[in-house]
């Protein structure tokens, strides 16, 4: 074990699929040489070569584009688009091209690319450095979307998605990136800070696609959480008393469903926690699935808390998102119902 930042778990997980596989590359804006806006990438040209990290052109959808011809021909690229708000150029390539590859070929040609993508706020980025984009993956078909909530599933995610024979969106908590926080929305946590870190395994592990974790055990009430909205359902649960069962959802797609179904059967409520804007978000696909498969166990109607539904709000960044004033009321007011 040693002790990490989820910036340096993802960077030690690049480079353990460096080290192990001459099909891996890295690349993307400002990647090779300065190591990224966020320094995920430090080191790693200096370690393995400008042929293997490198920077490339500001142009996202030709960053994609590149990555899935490389990826059809049996390269492994993981590239970063700067920030998931800068996705949109790339959207075509992703979706039309790197989801598709496998379907339309019948199987000949497949897409082992991942597109790593800082996502989300709470660095006071405005309204194109914090979206949270995740709903926009998950309805295309052939592809797998994951968002871990600390370190060590980051490492392990990053590496089985980059292991993963199709394309993967790896959606990356900014917030997290230095270390855990309390969950008080009074409190930012910007990508300078110095934190608390987090124990990762050394070497090569993988946490496989399609698992949840139970991160709070309960029997009263069931909380579905992904990223950095994990931490604030911790602090919500433990500050309203309320007797929550915590799910880490990591993988949105493919979706650990079995997990869900089990504890709200066992639990009979379901408060969704996603920071993205409410209408069409991932909640929606969670509660309709809750409500489809658990229906004859639920004592109240699911509950959704998310983002405002409006552009992204500077200045009044710490109340768009949910904070556990927010979520906890919820818990309340679920448990009453």
């Amino acid at each position: 074990m040693a002790r990490k930042t989820m910036i340096e778990a993802i960077r030690d997980a690049m480079d353990v699929m460096m080290g192990r596989d001459d099909d891996v590359v890295v690349f993307g804006e400002d990647v090779g040489f300065f190591g990224g806006v966020f320094r995920a990438t430090q080191g790693l040209q200096a370690k393995y070569g400008t042929r293997r990290c490198f920077d490339t052109p500001i142009s996202e959808l030709g960053i994609v584009g590149v990555a899935v011809g490389m990826a059809a021909y049996g390269l492994r690229p993981c590239v970063e688009i700067q920030f998931a708000d800068y996705m949109y150029p790339a959207y075509d390539q992703i979706v039309s091209e790197a989801a598709r590859l496998r379907y339309r070929s019948n199987g000949q040609f497949t897409c082992p690319l991942v597109v790593r993508m800082p996502t989300g706020g709470g660095i006071f980025g405005g309204q194109t450095h914090s979206q949270s984009p995740e709903a926009l993956f998950t309805h295309v078909c052939g592809l797998k979307t994951v968002v871990p909530s600390n370190p060590a599933d980051a490492k392990g995610l990053l590496i089985a998605a980059i292991e993963d024979p199709d394309p993967v969106i790896f959606l990356e908590p900014k917030r997290l990136y230095n270390g855990p926080f309390d969950g008080h929305h009074d409190r930012p946590v910007t990508p300078w800070s110095n934190h608390e870190l987090g124990e990762v395994p050394e070497g090569h592990y993988v946490v496989p696609l399609g698992t949840s974790a139970i991160r709070r055990e309960g029997s009263a009430l069931t909380i579905l959480a992904y990223g950095s909205m994990v931490h604030v359902a911790m602090t919500a649960a433990a500050e309203t008393g309320v007797d929550a069962e915590i799910i880490d959802l990591r993988t949105l797609l493919p979706l650990d469903l079995h997990a869900i179904q089990a504890s709200v059967r066992k639990t009979g409520r379901c408060v969704i926690v996603h920071e993205a804007t409410l209408t069409s978000g991932f909640g929606a696909e969670l509660s309709a699935l809750v409500q489809e498969t658990c229906f004859y166990h639920l004592e109240a109607p699911v509950v959704r808390v998310a983002g405002w539904d409006t552009p992204y709000p500077h200045a009044q960044e710490w109340d768009y998102f949910p904070g556990p004033g927010r979520v906890g009321r919820a818990l309340l007011e679920t448990m009453a119902a």
